[in-house]
């Protein structure tokens, strides 16, 4: 081999080899508390270059949030090579912390809270909220239903199921579009619905209907009533400049739209789209009359919680750090769910109004469905405090999956492989088990 070349592969081994690492962790795995008890942080550094057989030292940036943006604690501090503690406190309310610390050219996260079982909504629930809801659910229902199904051919490994193309009238510019697929000779009364919802955006891959989602939905369990219904009423299939246009035209900032007016509010018609979906679902000759499976993350998964809020008849919702729950968390020192419309606009009295009609926080109330629900504790778009706000008050104690070192998108590196076998497989299991 030639000298520079194996001074090059040397000096690569030799960054690699001392490259620093940090990894933090907690006394308490599940990364749940109560009052009073002690929230102990371990951080485990390794700066792998040469001591002389000495202990070495370390700088590290340590960095502590409460409720995701009050700045508890900034300091760096030295620390020894291998398992250190590095912060160590106990909180007497409910509420969550954000632990960061850095060490060279590594960081790390992890996420921990207290007391969620005793979070409860930052916005009072409106005195008319059941009477405004209860009006509009039968303006929607009072709609003709007036579908088009148009057929979908499939490939021959799909034999054995029928898919569509479908359009529902809702109210709002757009209709409910969706695809739907199910097994072609179903008996009458023989299978569950399962209604799956989208992430936020519009042009994104994430936020429209799939077909191969809607097949492997199907396919689940004994069979399924499958309906991929994206948010927006969007045509299926299109070109990539129908949905850009969209996201730069008519839904740019679609979470904004309305907000001072909870007769104008965007989620207002998105929530009927759903709703009219569920109508349609359950007049199909195939559905058994009583199992209804919402499933969703991010907006989907707060879209699903507002379906098990909004629809006695959903029994089970299936949601990954859910979006649209406890909107009003600022009036209650804690950061809001996405889209924080009260976050950002603490100081216009009509958003502030407006906001909790839409708040899953609110439309859970009483909920009998069985919650499944997934909630990053490092979270800063669907904060873990906004969504135990919302699930606490189901009528059911939900079943939830605490993820300490889960931001809002999907864990990485070795935090994946562990998340994939535990937490994922867990909420499949749940969903494969409830379809039989």
């Amino acid at each position: 081999m030639k000298p520079i070349l194996s001074f090059l592969i040397a000096s690569l081994a030799a960054s690699i080899a001392f490259a620093d690492t940090i990894s933090l962790s907690l006394n308490n795995d599940s990364g749940v508390y109560q009052k009073g008890e002690t929230i102990i942080v371990t951080a485990n550094s390794v700066t792998n270059a040469p001591t002389d057989g000495k202990k070495s030292t370390t700088l590290l940036s340590l960095k502590v949030l409460k409720n995701n943006d009050e700045v508890l604690l900034e300091k760096e501090l030295t620390v020894l090579d291998n398992e250190n503690i590095i912060y160590e406190t106990t909180l007497d309310e409910p509420s969550s912390l954000i632990i960061e610390a850095t060490f060279g050219d590594a960081k790390d996260t992890i996420g921990a809270i207290v007391a969620p079982d005793q979070l409860q909504p930052g916005s009072p629930r409106p005195h008319d909220f059941d009477t405004f809801w209860k009006a509009k659910k039968q303006a929607i229902a009072a709609l003709p239903l007036e579908v088009d199904l148009q057929p979908i051919d499939l490939e021959a490994s799909d034999a054995g199921y029928a898919a569509f193309d479908v359009e529902i009238n809702a109210p709002g510019p757009r209709p409910a579009r969706a695809i739907f697929v199910k097994p072609a000779n179903a008996v009458p009364k023989s299978l569950p619905i399962v209604l799956n919802l989208h992430a936020a955006g519009v042009k994104g891959d994430w936020c429209r209907a799939h077909l191969w989602e809607a097949v492997a939905n199907a396919k689940k369990g004994n069979g399924a009533l499958s309906f991929d219904l994206n948010a927006h009423g969007m045509l299926n299939h299109e070109d990539e400049t129908y949905y850009e246009e969209l996201e730069n035209g008519p839904l740019k900032n679609y979470w904004d739209h309305g907000n001072t007016s909870r007769e104008d509010y965007y989620f207002l018609n998105m929530y009927a789209r759903m709703l009219r979906s569920i109508e349609f679902l359950t007049q199909q000759p195939e559905w058994d009359g009583q199992r209804i499976l919402v499933i969703g993350e991010s907006q989907g998964g707060g879209q699903a919680l507002a379906a098990a809020g909004l629809d006695p008849r959903v029994t089970a919702a299936v949601v990954t750090v859910p979006a649209m729950c406890d909107f009003g968390g600022p009036l209650a020192n804690r950061k809001g769910g996405w889209p924080q419309p009260i976050d950002w606009n603490r100081d216009n009295p009509k958003v502030v109004e407006t906001a909790p009609y839409f708040d899953a926080a609110h439309l859970l109330a009483g909920s009998q469905a069985t919650i499944v629900v997934e909630i990053g504790l490092i979270d800063e778009t669907c904060p873990s405090t906004s969504i135990y706000a919302a699930v606490n008050q189901a009528a059911k104690d939900a079943i939830i999956y605490p993820v300490t070192y889960r931001t809002h998108g999907w864990p990485e590196g070795d935090d994946l492989a562990e998340w994939e076998t535990s937490v994922r497989s867990a909420k499949n299991t749940f969903i494969d088990d409830y379809l039989k």
